[in-house]
């Protein structure tokens, strides 16, 4: 599980984001929408333990595991390094993954090599491969064709099923949300609080 109890999280003299309080158990995918600039993506970085200059508290899992909005691959590195890397996992628990995603025979490729779909692939193997009890998905299908979304959220559907970490998805896309998430919330305002659809929560739990 998580939880975040927030008081408030500032920017030099500007506070972006205001009181909330936060839950999420194994299995439950909690999707956030709201505006751009609204501070869906600090909020992601706070759940995830890279930003920790709030004033609140924080209990989270020790593994955590995030997908960012644009592929954080390093191009020195080849596909199987970027991986075992950050994640301690062995060449072969890696290998398995990127065969899981679609990604079978690149192992050796550089970064450089693949489409912007593989890239994300290998953001999802990387993310999954440590059995995650938390993950952090920021807009993690942006800037893909229809088709390439649709596979892409049938993978991240199924592996979520397998392994049920907690979840936060943040997005704008309608589809995406419907399709993941059990529960709902938008992130809005000036300085940002977090409202959750009860409606959604009836819902997911009928």
């Amino acid at each position: 599980m998580i939880a975040l109890d927030l008081t408030a999280k500032s920017f030099g003299a500007t506070q972006v984001l205001g009181p909330m309080r936060l839950r999420v158990e194994p299995g439950e995918v909690l999707g956030i929408s709201g505006p751009s600039g609204a501070g869906k993506s600090t909020l992601l970085r706070i759940l995830a333990g890279i930003d920790r200059r709030f004033e609140g508290g924080l209990e989270a899992p020790g593994r955590r595991a995030m997908v960012f909005q644009s592929p954080t691959l390093m191009p020195w590195r080849r596909v199987i390094d970027n991986v075992t890397i950050p994640t301690g996992a062995t060449t072969a628990e890696a290998a398995e993954m990127l065969a899981r995603v679609g990604l079978a025979g690149l192992e050796r490729r550089w970064p450089g090599q693949l489409s912007l779909g593989q890239a994300r692939r290998v953001g999802i193997a990387r993310a999954f491969v440590g059995r995650p009890e938390l993950l952090i998905l920021d807009e993690p299908f942006a800037s893909l064709d229809a088709e390439r979304i649709e596979d892409l959220l049938a993978l991240t559907a199924a592996l979520i099923a397998e392994t049920r970490p907690a979840v936060v998805l943040a997005s704008h896309a309608e589809h995406e949300l419907a399709t993941l998430a059990t529960r709902r919330a938008r992130l809005d305002g000036r300085p940002a609080r977090l409202i959750e659809d009860q409606r959604e929560r009836v819902r997911a739990g009928s």
